[in-house]
């Protein structure tokens, strides 16, 4: 069964090629995929995935705020951060927030993919 992924990610190309590659896995399916952090809450609600793929830098709301959020309104949703360049305590942040992991837009897709399975066995664990 695949991992069930709610991707929020405000660059259009690269989520939209993300989405792609991440599907071609064959064991994560992206069920739903937003360019604006105020829509995670709701598509956690409405798609119940395992995990949420967040961008840490989104116009009018952080990744933080974002992962604090659905970790009050979704607690089963794993949550991994991706960035372009957070600081160590911008990371610290996310992880005191609930965030599971934060992985480098400028990392492999594996180092993505591995995320995302470890977060999911995390949070079924």
């Amino acid at each position: 069964m695949p991992i069930r992924v709610v991707l929020i990610e405000d660059n259009d190309v690269f989520r939209q090629a993300l989405e792609l590659l991440l599907e071609l896995d064959g064991e994560i399916e992206i069920v739903a995929a937003a360019s604006e952090g105020e829509r995670a809450v709701e598509l956690c609600r409405e798609h119940r995935p395992e995990v949420i793929l967040l961008d840490y830098r989104l116009p009018g709301i952080d990744g933080v705020q974002v992962a604090g959020r659905v970790r009050e309104e979704c607690p089963g949703v794993a949550i991994v951060v991706l960035t372009a360049a957070a600081r160590e305590r911008e990371i610290e942040a996310l992880l005191e927030t609930g965030a599971v992991a934060c992985v480098g837009k400028h990392e492999p897709l594996e180092a993505i993919v591995g995320a995302i399975r470890r977060a999911a066995a995390v949070e079924a664990g």
